[in-house]
C-alpha cells in the first residue's frame, strides 16, 4: 500500500474543479465544450490568485491544444470525410443492401459487423449516420421494422470503436495520459504505450458478442414498432408522402419478348395505360438514363426503374409481361436517396416559361427532371403533363437527381422549394484515398507515433484532391477538439497534485483488502457511471490517473488499469446519451424505457466481456 496521504489546499481546489465539472456535464447547465473551456479557464485564474501555487504552469494549461491525442482527432476526422467523399462507404453500403437478404437473422450480423470495422477506422457517430440511410431501405424491402435493425447498428457502431487505438477518442487519448501519468511514476512503474491494434482481440470480441446478443436475443428485447412517424428517417419521400400522397419503392423492372409494349415509346406506354408506374430510369444498350427522355423506344431486355407501391407495379408486369427484378441493381447509385430524390419546383410570375406547354419545354431532356404531379391551385395533374399550359403559381412535384435540381436552382424562371442535398462525389480519387489510408496505418504500424502517421494520410486526402482544404476543415467537429483540449489540462492537474492518488487510497480504503480484479471491476462500473452522466472524454480524463494510482497502490499493472477506464467508457447502452444512442432514438421510435431493457443486458455483457478478454489478453 502507499503511504497515506493528507489534504492540501491544491488537492481540495482541484476537487472543488472535478465536482464542478461533473455538475455542469451530468445536469448539462452548459454545452458540454462550453464547459471543457470554462474548467480550464478557471485553472489559468488559479494560477493568478495570490498565496495560491499554481497548479498548472502555463505552457501545461494549453497542453491540450498541441496534444498528440488532439492533432489524432483532428486527422481521423479528415480521413473519414476523405473516405466518404470519394463515395467508396456508400458503394460499401449498397453492397450490404444487395447481399443483406430480407431475413432479421442474416441482415443483422451483415450490417452490425460491417458498421462495427468501419467505426474502428473513423468516428462511430459517421459510421452509424452513413448506414441510417441503408438501414431504411433494408427495413422498407425486407418488411423489417427499422427500431428491430437500429439498435444493434448503433450499439455494434460503439462496439466497433474498441477495436483499435483510433476508433474512439478515449482511446486516442489514452497514451497521452499514460504519458503523463508516467511523470509522477517510480521508474520501475513507468507505462509503455499501445500500439494501433494492441486492443483488436478486446474489440473483436465485443462486436461477436454484441452481433450475437441481438442475434440470440433479438426477438426478446428489441421493440416491434410499426406505422409510427417514428419510425422512419427523417427523408424528402416522408414530407412527400403526408403532403402530395407520393409514396412508394424504386424497383427495377426487365421488358420480355412477348411484352405488348415493346418498340413503344415512354410516352405512349405512358399515354395509352394510365396504371404505368412512375417511369424514372431507363437502361438500353449499355446506358443508364435517369431520367429517360418521353421519345425513348422500349426494347426487349430494356431495364426500368419504376417508382410506385409495390404491389401495382407488380401487378402492372404481371399483366404486360414486364419480369420484375425487385431492388435497383443497375440504377442502385443514381436512384439511392444521396444521390437523387423528389423536389418541389414553382413557377413564378415573369418566368419565361408561363404560357408555353411542358411538351415544348422539355423538362427531362433539359433539365433531367421527371414530372411526377403538378399542383395548380386547388387541382391535381397526375397525367399526360405534356399538354399542360405552364401557369404561375405552378407547383411540380419532380424526380431528379440532386445535381441537376442544383443546377436549375440558378435558372431564374423557377423558384426551388426543397433543399438541395446534392454533394459532389469524387468516385475518381478512390485509390488516392485508400492509398493514404493505408498510408496512415502503417506508419503508425512502423514508428508508433500517432498523430505524425494520421496528419500524413489527412494532408495526403488535401494533397490528392480528395478534399479540398475547406472541406478538411469543416470534416473536423471542433466542439469536440476544444472539448477534449480544455479537460487535458484539468486530467494533468487532477494527476500532479496528488489527487489521484488521494482518491485512489480512500477507495481503497472503502473497498477494503479485495483482490485486484474486484478493484478492476469497481473502476470499470466507475467508468461506465461516469460516461453516462458527462461525456467519454471527461471521464476518461478524470478516471485514468485514478486508476493508474490504485493499480500502483494494489502492485496491478497500471497500463491494464487505464486501459479498463478507455474501453469501459464506450460502455454506454443503458440510456441514450451517447452520440450514437441519441441519433438512432427519434428514427427507430425507441423510448427510454427501449434502451434500459436491451441496453441493460449489453452493459453486463460489456463489461464481462472486456474485464476478462483484458486480463487474458494484456
Amino acid at each position: 500500500m502507499i503511504d497515506a496521504i493528507s489534504l492540501d489546499l491544491e488537492m481540495v481546489l482541484v476537487l472543488i474543479l472535478l465536482g464542478i465539472t461533473i455538475i455542469l456535464f451530468a445536469f448539462e447547465l452548459l454545452r458540454v465544450d462550453v464547459a471543457a473551456i470554462c474548467i480550464m479557464v478557471l485553472l489559468g485564474l488559479s494560477t493568478l490568485t495570490p498565496g495560491i501555487e499554481p497548479l498548472l504552469s502555463q505552457q501545461e494549461l494549453f497542453s491540450g491544444f498541441s496534444s498528440n491525442a488532439v492533432m489524432s482527432v483532428i486527422a481521423v476526422m479528415i480521413i473519414g470525410a476523405g473516405l466518404d467523399k470519394t463515395g467508396l462507404m456508400s458503394k460499401l453500403a449498397s453492397l450490404i443492401l444487395k447481399k443483406g437478404g430480407k431475413t432479421e437473422g442474416r441482415i443483422i450480423p451483415l450490417v452490425s459487423g460491417t458498421v462495427a470495422f468501419i467505426s474502428s477506422f473513423m468516428q462511430n457517430i459517421g459510421a452509424a449516420a452513413l448506414f441510417l440511410p441503408v438501414v431504411n431501405r433494408i427495413s422498407a424491402r425486407a418488411e423489417i421494422p427499422m427500431s428491430r435493425l437500429l439498435m444493434p447498428m448503433g450499439f455494434c457502431a460503439i462496439l466497433g470503436g474498441t477495436a483499435t487505438m483510433i476508433g474512439s477518442s478515449p482511446l486516442i487519448l489514452l497514451n497521452d495520459l499514460l504519458i503523463s501519468s508516467n511523470k509522477t511514476l517510480p521508474a520501475d512503474k513507468q507505462m509503455d504505450t499501445f500500439g494501433l491494434f494492441a486492443v483488436t482481440p478486446v474489440g473483436i470480441a465485443l462486436v461477436l458478442t454484441g452481433i450475437a446478443y441481438f442475434v440470440v436475443a433479438g426477438r426478446f428485447v428489441l421493440p416491434q414498432i410499426r406505422n409510427t412517424d417514428a419510425n422512419r428517417t427523417s427523408r424528402a419521400s416522408d414530407y412527400f408522402e403526408n403532403l402530395y400522397g407520393i409514396s412508394g419503392e424504386l424497383m427495377e423492372c426487365r421488358v420480355t419478348d412477348d411484352s405488348p409494349m415493346v418498340g413503344m415509346t415512354i410516352r405512349q406506354i405512358e399515354e395509352n395505360y394510365s396504371n404505368t408506374p412512375n417511369i424514372l430510369a431507363l437502361y438500353s444498350g449499355d446506358v443508364v438514363k435517369v431520367p429517360p427522355d418521353r421519345e425513348e423506344v422500349v426494347w426487349v431486355g430494356s431495364h426500368l426503374g419504376l417508382m410506385g407501391e409495390k404491389r401495382n407495379i407488380e401487378t402492372f408486369c404481371e399483366e404486360h409481361n414486364w419480369e420484375v427484378l425487385g431492388e435497383p441493381d443497375r440504377f442502385s447509385d443514381v436512384l439511392n436517396s444521396q444521390h437523387s430524390g423528389i423536389a418541389e419546383i414553382v413557377v413564378p410570375p415573369g418566368s419565361s416559361m408561363i404560357g408555353k406547354l411542358i411538351k415544348d419545354i422539355k423538362p427531362r431532356r433539359n433539365f433531367g427532371t421527371n414530372i411526377l404531379q403538378i399542383y395548380r391551385n386547388d387541382q391535381v395533374i397526375k397525367r399526360e403533363f405534356g399538354e399542360q399550359q405552364m401557369q404561375p403559381g405552378d407547383t411540380l412535384v419532380v424526380h431528379a437527381s440532386w445535381k441537376d435540381i442544383l443546377k436549375l436552382s440558378k435558372n431564374r424562371d423557377v423558384v426551388i422549394a426543397t433543399e438541395v442535398k446534392y454533394e459532389d462525389l469524387r468516385s475518381h480519387k478512390i485509390r488516392e484515398a485508400v492509398f493514404f489510408f493505408i498510408l496512415a496505418l502503417s506508419l503508425f504500424l512502423i514508428t508508433d507515433n500517432l498523430s505524425i502517421s494520421l496528419l500524413t494520410g489527412a494532408m495526403g486526402m488535401v494533397l490528392s484532391g480528395v478534399l479540398t482544404i475547406d472541406e478538411a476543415y469543416d470534416a473536423v467537429s471542433w466542439q469536440t477538439v476544444f472539448l477534449l483540449a480544455s479537460l487535458i489540462p484539468l486530467g494533468i492537474a487532477v494527476d500532479q497534485s496528488g489527487t489521484a492518488a488521494w482518491i485512489a487510497q480512500e477507495i481503497l480504503t472503502l473497498v477494503g483488502d479485495v483482490p485486484n480484479w474486484v478493484l478492476q471491476v469497481v473502476i470499470a462500473g466507475l467508468a461506465t457511471f461516469f460516461t453516462l452522466v458527462m461525456s467519454n472524454i471527461g471521464a476518461t480524463v478524470l478516471l485514468v490517473p485514478l486508476a493508474v494510482n490504485i493499480a500502483v497502490a494494489v502492485g496491478a499493472d497500471p497500463a491494464v488499469f487505464a486501459l479498463t477506464v478507455a474501453i469501459s467508457t464506450s460502455n454506454s447502452f443503458l440510456i441514450p446519451t451517447h452520440q450514437v444512442n441519441a441519433l438512432i432514438m427519434g428514427p427507430g421510435g425507441y423510448q427510454v424505457a427501449d434502451f434500459m431493457r436491451a441496453g441493460g443486458i449489453m452493459t453486463i455483457l460489456f463489461m464481462i466481456v472486456s474485464l476478462l478478454m483484458l486480463n487474458l489478453i494484456m
